[in-house]
């Protein structure tokens, strides 16, 4: 894995030139690690980036190159490692990075401020997610910050860098309306169709907003979730089953941590061309407890 300066492209972003100061203020070193974990955070980060990811609606069973603007620590990265693909994350706070080179999680890391736009060849890549970072870009934190400029760039280096027919989420906590408005007419005015997707409506605490974006092709948009027991598959009502599900979810996958997930992690690995130790007989094994 690595991390690389923003300074691919001819636009050199300096980061204590253009930083977001809110966000820069608030994820300091010691909140990056406490927010990294936060086992409530984990879950809702979790949660939410399988929802952005169920929106991009990706072929079955392929791994995809995707990109992930404002990773912080790399928690809905790991979700995407998890199933399968790959990905560049963005973020413009050095602490978050800090915490996900510390966490070793297993995309690409680039340090960087969205809204000074993206470096990134044309059709790089096959879809882009978000969570709870779009919205900081409505912020003007100085003087030449101009909200609208900065979303434009954005969207419009973005929709450059996604390949034709890929989409866009964005997981976002919009203040009111007007930002609303704001981030879709820029999105809009850069070529991308599409709209906004709400999940939980009439929930005051459950409800979501994803931004769903698509380039070059108009695609059907995805409706939103209405009941939380519903709409997931998930019966309001206790089931029973002899079945032991000791090594796999619920979903098929692997339960985080068992010797099934850490073969399949180094098997990805391997796959990637990283080095990775030999497995034997001690590859997963739970070691006692020392006093």
């Amino acid at each position: 894995m690595y991390i690389w300066p923003y300074t691919v492209s001819a636009v050199v972003c300096h980061v204590c030139k253009c930083v977001l100061v809110l966000y820069l203020q608030f994820y300091n070193e010691q909140e990056a690690k406490k927010y990294s974990q936060n086992s409530r955070m984990i879950e809702i980060q979790t949660q939410m980036s399988e929802r952005a990811v169920e929106l991009l609606s990706l072929p079955e069973d392929q791994p995809c190159y995707l990109l992930d603007v404002g990773c912080g620590s790399g928690l809905s990265g790991d979700y995407l490692s998890e199933a399968g693909h790959y990905w560049v994350g963005v973020d413009i706070s050095t602490a978050m990075l800090d915490v996900a080179l510390q966490r070793d999680v297993e995309g690409d890391l680039l340090l960087g401020d969205m809204g000074e736009g993206l470096p990134f060849r044309p059709g790089m890549f096959d879809g882009c997610i978000s969570i709870s970072a779009l919205q900081w870009l409505c912020n003007a934190d100085k003087k030449t910050h101009s909200p609208p400029k900065r979303l434009y760039r954005f969207f419009s280096t973005l929709y450059s860098s996604l390949a034709r027919g890929a989409r866009a989420v964005f997981q976002i906590y919009p203040e009111n309306s007007e930002q609303l408005e704001l981030i879709t007419a820029q999105a809009m005015k850069a070529g991308f169709t599409g709209g906004m997707v709400v999940d939980y409506p009439n929930s005051s605490k459950a409800k979501k907003f994803f931004l769903c974006l698509f380039a070059g092709v108009s695609g059907v948009l995805p409706k939103g979730l209405c009941s939380e027991s519903t709409d997931r598959g998930v019966s309001n009502q206790a089931q029973f089953t002899a079945q032991r599900s000791r090594f796999k979810n619920m979903k098929g996958k692997s339960v985080k941590k068992s010797k099934d997930w850490i073969m399949e992690k180094k098997e990805r690995r391997r796959r990637q061309g990283k080095d990775v130790r030999a497995d034997t007989k001690y590859t997963a094994r739970h070691r006692k407890p020392r006093f």
